[in-house]
């Protein structure tokens, strides 16, 4: 026990030590200094690519308000090593809606929701074309066409097929396309029509899915990101966070998608529609946003992550801060939630120092 003179060390004896204010404050900014040179660890051993420790990933999601402008600090460090500060914009298109026999939880489209959205069969070659060239004007770099249901027919796939074929030949933009679960032969005529990449998301952790969907399992999601893989195809595999998932949930998910080997994780963030069983979950903050996309660069670090649906409901004035950790964007909307305007998304890239980058990649 302390001792404050000659008196007894007893606990109703002790004094309250003064500290001088500059000390204080000189403690002060040495914690954060070190907390700050902590994710600058993480960011160094991300870099050289070794996987955090379920700890370090704990501590990422875990982080104090106070402290989210160093943990960006630091994701950036990363995202730029790979990036530099260019943003590349996706635009997709709901090319069938409705009528889905899934059972997904979050998803308006599905066989339980009752929500007043449009359905209607596959768009025609025309309006497919318009759309690529819609997204060719907002200076996309990829052209998402997504279709409703468990998964594409052999048809569906010859009629998509076709469709491709024309819109390369028109228009200078990757395709990529998200039909639900697909065989490898299916992705193979897809390649063959010049498709670049499959977009197929694991949505959550192995253990959390049956919370979400029961008609088809985690291991369906998976089997389709490898076939994909194996028709020689880019593969696009992200997920949902809000939907009521825990942090190891968003760790599992995050180390899954390294262990697939994906070439692009979009990241959703979930937008309540009313008539899904989701409706009333709104369990996200931006500060939450922003350090699942950190998690998600430091364990993925050299990948393209996209922030997805959701954005702007979930991060609104602070949708700009998500281009530290994440290098891509959907313009113009999602398939039945509206979304930031392409030209008040270039206005925001911009202003804050990023750059649209609409060079088209060569295809895999």
């Amino acid at each position: 026990m302390l001792k404050r003179g000659n008196e007894p060390t007893s606990r109703s004896t002790i004094r309250r030590a003064s500290i001088p204010v500059e000390t204080a404050w000189l403690f002060f900014w040495n914690l954060l200094w070190v907390r700050a040179m902590d994710y600058h660890k993480l960011a160094e051993k991300s870099l050289r690519g070794e996987v955090l420790t379920r700890q370090e990933m704990g501590s990422v999601l875990g982080a104090p308000a106070g402290e989210i402008s160093s943990l960006l600090n630091a994701a950036l460090r990363v995202r730029q090593h790979f990036w530099g500060r260019k943003v590349h914009l996706h635009m997709l298109t709901n090319a069938r809606s409705g009528l889905c026999p899934e059972d997904c939880h979050y998803c308006s489209q599905s066989a339980i929701s009752q929500a007043p959205i449009a359905k209607y069969p596959l768009l025609s070659r025309e309006t497919l074309l318009e759309g690529a060239q819609r997204a060719k004007a907002a200076r996309a770099v990829r052209y998402c066409i997504v279709t409703s249901g468990r998964g594409p027919t052999d048809r569906d796939i010859e009629t998509l097929a076709a469709i491709v074929r024309d819109i390369r030949q028109a228009v200078e933009i990757n395709i990529c396309c998200s039909l639900g679960l697909m065989t490898e032969g299916q992705a193979r005529t897809l390649k063959g029509a010049g498709v670049e990449r499959v977009n197929h998301n694991l949505n959550t952790s192995r253990r959390f899915h049956p919370a979400i969907c029961s008609t088809h399992t985690y291991d369906d999601r998976v089997r389709t990101v490898e076939n994909v893989r194996r028709a020689g195809l880019s593969t696009c595999c992200g997920g949902i966070v809000g939907m009521g998932e825990t942090d190891d949930d968003l760790m599992d998910l995050a180390l899954s998608l390294r262990e697939l080997d994906v070439a692009s994780i979009p990241v959703n963030f979930l937008h309540p529609i009313p008539g899904t069983p989701f409706e009333g979950y709104r369990e996200l903050t931006p500060e939450r946003c922003l350090k699942v996309l950190c998690l998600f660069r430091f364990v993925n670090p050299a990948k393209e992550i996209r922030v997805a649906g959701g954005r702007e409901l979930n991060l609104g004035s602070q949708q700009a801060l998500a281009m530290y950790p994440a290098n891509s964007l959907f313009v113009d909307g999602y398939l039945t939630t509206p979304g930031q305007a392409a030209a008040d998304t270039h206005r925001m890239i911009e202003a804050h120092g990023f750059e649209i980058d609409d060079t088209v990649p060569p295809s895999a």
